[in-house]
Order: structure tokens, then C-alpha cells, then sequence
């Protein structure tokens, strides 16, 4: 692990939103509340758009001390200077991401279900590995459903574990209980009525489980 606080807590992952301004509201409200990461992830803007926004985040991550990890893209990531990106299967290399962004970037990689990805991972020198989806996920319907038994199998590789797809706060002790050290939200925050109480949820069912 690089020069970073401890990863732990709540990674949110911010929702498809052409409207900058709003997006900076809704997630400017659930930084409010103490998350562990913020990733920017906009698979249907164009690139002007996400550059907009990859910078948008990334000053306003900085007075909150929250790095911001960019999803899938490295170039954009080192154009904004964010704090390190996350790459899923087909996405790029570990390698490749490290020799652009420099050796503090904080890199993760999407593991699926797979020990063998997660050991390549560790290997090529990830600093967190992704797990998921442990339960049904309208961000990714079609993801391939994980058991918590590959935390368990992964915690002996010694890197932060993000367990992903469908967590709703109620999941976090077993989830936490299984070895994971974070959980990554999407539609558990931005479809909630209230975004920053939801986030409070997740935040609060963490510092239960010490």
C-alpha cells in the first residue's frame, strides 16, 4: 500500500449525470458525510463532458482529503490529475496505468469472482482488489454473481478488498464479517430519496462492525 490513509468504509461511485451542477450537488452532499473514495465512473458522456466533470470532482474531492479514482480511463485520469483509477476486465493494464500515473497512484481492478485475477492483479501491483456482484445490481444487471467466501479466500493476498454490486446497508456487517474492507455503491445512493442519509447508513453500519 502507498502512501494513503487507510481504505476503508464507504466508495461511492458517482451516478450517470450529464448536468455537472447537479452532479456536484448530489455528490458534494455525500462527501459531507466521510466516505473512503469517490469514483467517477460516465460511460455514456462524450469526452468533453467527462472531462468537465473528472475535473470538477477532483477540486472538489480535495478540501474533503478523498481521492478521486477515475473508472476505466487512464488518460483522463492523468489529465486531471486524479488520485488513481480503476480498471475493469479489458480496461488496461496495472502496468501501463502505474508508468502513466506515477508509482502513488491508487490503482483497483474489478475481480469478478476470480482468486486467479485478483492474485494477477496483486502481482502487476494493484493496491485494491474489487469483488461482486454479491447481490442482484441494476448498475450492472448482466455482472456474475460472487460469494463472500472469495473475500475470505482473497484476504491472504494482504490488499484492501471492495465488495460491489447491489450492498445495501442492512449487507455490510456479513459483507465485513467475509473480509471486505469497503463497499461500492451506485444505485444505493443515488436512486435513495435522500443521498447523504443513505450514505450516513453505510457509514454508520461500518463503525458498528469494529
Amino acid at each position: 500500500m502507498r502512501n494513503h490513509r487507510p481504505l476503508r468504509g464507504l466508495y461511492a461511485i458517482t451516478p450517470e449525470d450529464a448536468d455537472t451542477r447537479r452532479l456536484l450537488q448530489r455528490v458534494g452532499k455525500v462527501l459531507d458525510q466521510g466516505i473512503a473514495l469517490l469514483q467517477y465512473r460516465n460511460k455514456r458522456g462524450d469526452a468533453s463532458l467527462r472531462m468537465e466533470q473528472a475535473l470538477a470532482l477532483k477540486l472538489t474531492c480535495l478540501p474533503y482529503d478523498v481521492p478521486l479514482i477515475v473508472n476505466d480511463d487512464i488518460a483522463l485520469a492523468r489529465q486531471v490529475q486524479a488520485d488513481g483509477v480503476h480498471l475493469g476486465v479489458g480496461d488496461g493494464a496495472v502496468a501501463t496505468a502505474r508508468e502513466e500515473l506515477g508509482e502513488h497512484a491508487l490503482i483497483g481492478v474489478t475481480c469478478h469472482a476470480s482468486i486467479e485475477r485478483a492474485q494477477a492483479a496483486k502481482k502487476a501491483g494493484a493496491d485494491y482488489l474489487a469483488f461482486g456482484a454479491f447481490h442482484p445490481s441494476p448498475s450492472k444487471p448482466d455482472a456474475p454473481v460472487a460469494d463472500p467466501a472469495i473475500l475470505r479466500e482473497a484476504k491472504s493476498l494482504g490488499l484492501p478488498l471492495a465488495a460491489i454490486g447491489g450492498i445495501k446497508p442492512a449487507h455490510v456487517a456479513a459483507l465485513r464479517a467475509s473480509g471486505a474492507d469497503m463497499v461500492a455503491v451506485i444505485s444505493g445512493l443515488w436512486a435513495a430519496h435522500d443521498p447523504a442519509a443513505a450514505a450516513r447508513a453505510y457509514i454508520d453500519a461500518f463503525g458498528h462492525e469494529d
